[in-house]
């Protein structure tokens, strides 16, 4: 795995994997996905599929939704619509 996305967080005793990288929009499948140098670490997020995304300086847990006007969120932050190069990471 590519050091660059790949790193050990630690919380107390827990150690876990995240892979970390930026939103993008994947026109193949219709979703946005995880990019890392322009590849992807994850080809498209799916309803309900949990993330962390950088609101500030702060890592907010979230979870990829679409609205009724058929635009993406991510779930108790401030974003909608473009999500393009939303900083994120993901467990791996």
């Amino acid at each position: 795995m590519n050091p660059v996305y790949k790193f050990r967080l630690q919380i107390g005793k827990e150690q876990k994997m995240m892979k970390q990288g930026r939103l993008g929009y994947n026109s193949s499948n219709g979703r946005y996905g995880l990019l890392s140098s322009d590849l992807w670490i994850d080809t498209g997020f799916h309803c309900g599929e949990g993330l962390e995304v950088l609101v500030g300086d702060e890592w907010v847990q979230t979870r990829m939704e679409m609205n009724l006007a058929r635009e993406w969120y991510l779930v108790g932050t401030p974003y909608c619509g473009d999500l393009e190069y939303v900083q994120a990471r993901i467990p791996g």
